[in-house]
Formats: structure tokens, sequence, C-alpha cells
């Protein structure tokens, strides 16, 4: 079978749905001659009837509403794609509503989305902060930032990147040579992050097969990953936090980078938007910003 003219399928549905080539034509802005023209050589191509033609009205065949049935998916993906198409080269505008943890939120996407309103003057950001999940649709959310471990549910996701877990301390806290393996932590003081399902029990790899499991001895419990970060840099004791959150205190010789030969499993960084078909190009357009800051971490992190 030779093509098909894909536009004699867009004038054989507006038939089906008009019941009538008069009332497609004036629907399509073409004369009825043209439209009956184009439907007649569909049937010639499909070699079958399409359609049944009375005096008051057109009924579809059989085939013809199975063909109709095809058509209404065919022509929808296709205004669904001049539509995608259309919102890449829009500018983002309106209000902007992401969610996020505080601990990211504060020291990632607060200035991402400095810059990000810079860039797209037309476009207000509304940065929420909360440790707690939030309903996406209930609370009018574009967009949410989860970090770590992603529970399964009906909404659409996009890994941006990923962080590692690094157990610090502050300064002195851990005297040199009395710490060589993750066992020698068990009896040290450690600040427990409430926010977490298993905040005592850590499993460490060295060089992907050499494993140990500790349990930490608590001292401090609390419930929020920037309030860990303080305890632990006013010397309370070790604690596991995002490289994200405590980079810049190691850099500054604040926080010590405990057993740096040992790794903790690393967690995953995620774009979370409710379902739906398109993406607003405000969504788009800071998603691609998130990217390529994770993007250049990364290199920076390669050394190159």
């Amino acid at each position: 079978m030779e093509s098909i003219n894909l536009n004699r399928l867009a004038y054989f549905a507006a038939v089906v749905d008009a019941t009538s080539f008069t009332g497609a034509a004036d629907r399509l802005g073409i004369t009825k001659t043209v439209v009956s023209q184009q439907v007649a050589k569909l049937e010639q191509e499909l070699k079958t009837g399409l359609l049944v033609r009375t005096t008051r009205r057109v009924e579809p065949t059989e085939a013809g509403r199975l063909l109709h049935a095809r058509c209404v998916m065919i022509l929808r993906e296709a205004e669904n794609a001049f539509a995608e198409l259309a919102q890449t080269n829009a500018e983002p505008m309106g209000l902007l509503r992401i969610a996020a943890p505080n601990d990211y939120g504060s020291c990632t996407l607060a200035r991402l989305a400095a810059a990000f309103s810079r860039k797209h003057p037309a476009c207000r950001v509304d940065l929420i902060l909360a440790d707690s999940k939030i309903d996406l649709v209930a609370n009018q959310i574009d967009l949410s930032i989860r970090v770590g471990r992603l529970d399964d549910s009906n909404l659409q996701t996009r890994r941006i990147g990923s962080f590692r877990q690094l157990l610090v301390a502050a300064p002195g806290l851990v005297k040199r040579g009395t710490v060589v393996q993750p066992k020698d932590l068990a009896s040290l003081p450690f600040v427990t992050n409430g926010a977490l399902k298993k905040p005592l029990q850590w499993h460490f790899t060295k060089n992907d097969f050499e494993r140990q499991a500790v349990r930490m001895n608590q001292t401090l419990t609390i419930n929020t990953t920037p309030a860990v970060l303080a305890a632990t840099l006013a010397g309370a004791g070790l604690a596991v936090l995002p490289d994200f959150l405590v980079m810049e205190d190691i850099k500054a010789g604040r926080l010590t980078h405990i057993l740096p030969t040992w790794t903790l499993p690393a967690g995953g960084i995620h774009a979370v938007y409710p379902a739906a078909r398109f993406r607003p190009p405000k969504v788009t357009a800071f998603v691609a910003m998130l990217m390529e800051q994770h993007k250049r971490t990364a290199l920076t992190r390669l050394g190159r």
C-alpha cells in the first residue's frame, strides 16, 4: 500500500464528528467539494467504504468506525506534539512553586532560584522548604526536589544527580590514630538524624569488596539535617551528612572527613512532578538549570 495522505484522515474524522460534509467543511474552513473529494480518495486508497451517505446525515461504516477511533488518537498525538514543541520555545513566566527538603533547599536551591529569577524576570519563584513530603496536587506545587530514597508513587520523576554521605566531626573530636576502620566508631559520640528511618545503622565499603556494618553510639538526636550539622560543628559528636551540605565546612577546616577511604551508600536527587502530559516552560527551564549545576559539580569532583 502506498503511503496515506494524513490530511485526509483529518477530513474524514471531521465528517464523522459533524455527521455531514457541509458541517465538516464549515469546521475546517474549506469547501464541501474538497472534503468530499479527499474522503473519496481515502476510500480509494484503503479500498473500502468508510461512510454511508444519506440525504440527512453521514454515518460511518464498521470499517469507518474503527478508522475513526484510530484517527482521533493520531490527530490528538499530532496536536500534543505541536503543543509540546511550542512550549519548548516559550519564555518561562508566571509563578513557579517548588518544594524541597530544608538542607538541599537552603544550600543549593535558594541560590539557583535567585539565578533563575534574574534570567527569567517574567517568572516568580516560591520555594517551600520542609523535611516532610508535601502533597503536590493539593498544594499546587509545580516541582518537588526529593533527596535520598524515592518512594514508589503515581508521580512522574527525573533523576537530577546523586550525592555522597560523609562521616564528619569537628576537628579534634577524633584523636589521631584511634579510628582506622568503621568498627572503631562504635564507642564514639554520634549525633543522630531523627528524620531517617535507620539513623544509627551504617554500612561502610572499601575497595568495593570490604564491608563493615556499624551501630553508632547515640548521644544526641535531632530531627532536621541543618540542626544536625550545627550540633556537629559545635563538637557534639560525629554525624553522617550529605556532601552538598558539608563540603564547604570540610574545605574551610571546620569539619573533618572521618575514614575518607571508606564510603557510605550514595543517594539520589530527583525532580518529582504532578502527573501531567506536558511540563510548563518554567518547570523545564528550572530543571535544566539544576541539571547543569549538578553536571558542573560532578566535573569539579573529578578535577576536570
